[in-house]
């Protein structure tokens, strides 16, 4: 099997499948081959994971910076998982950690200016790789399957939903 076939959901599908089948296969390929595009060119030019990237971006929106477990929670990933990245960009100096005043036991994590600087020039780039990547639509196609797409995520219960 060759390594396109391999990342590639779709090829799973068949004609007799549902058409709701063959549809998720597609969304699951084109979302797959974009992030390991995004992943590549993040590690080539910024010698950078996505997770960190991630995270960074989660500090980005929150100037106050976050705990480690609203981190967690964002990111969607154990505590030892952002415990590991935290250490990793903590050693670059693109992030800080500060003991709260109220918890002695927690911590709450910061872009540094150093991190801040670096994540304007990696959030920048990879605007501009996901308008590359997206570009075989027209604007207008773009728009009118983000209107699909909301429809189809206001349709799919949270995993709230679910428990109850």
């Amino acid at each position: 099997m060759s390594a396109r076939q391999d990342t590639d959901m779709e090829v799973r599908a068949h004609a007799d499948h549902h058409a709701s089948l063959r549809l998720w296969l597609r969304l699951l390929s084109a979302t797959t081959r974009i992030e390991d595009t995004i992943r590549q060119r993040l590690r080539e030019q910024f010698d950078i994971t996505l997770p960190r990237f991630d995270l960074m971006a989660q500090l980005e929106r929150e100037p106050q910076g976050l705990s480690m477990s609203e981190l967690s929670r964002r990111m969607m990933v154990t505590g030892g998982n952002v415990t590991s990245i935290v250490d990793q960009l903590e050693k670059e100096q693109l992030v800080q950690r500060q003991m709260q005043a109220s918890d002695r036991r927690s911590y709450t994590v910061s872009l540094t200016d150093a991190g801040r600087s670096a994540f304007a020039a990696m959030a920048l780039a990879h605007e501009g790789w996901v308008v590359e990547l997206l570009s075989p639509l027209a604007a207008s196609q773009q728009e009118q399957l983000h209107k699909l797409l909301g429809t189809l995520k206001s349709g799919t219960p949270t995993k709230q939903e679910e428990k109850t």
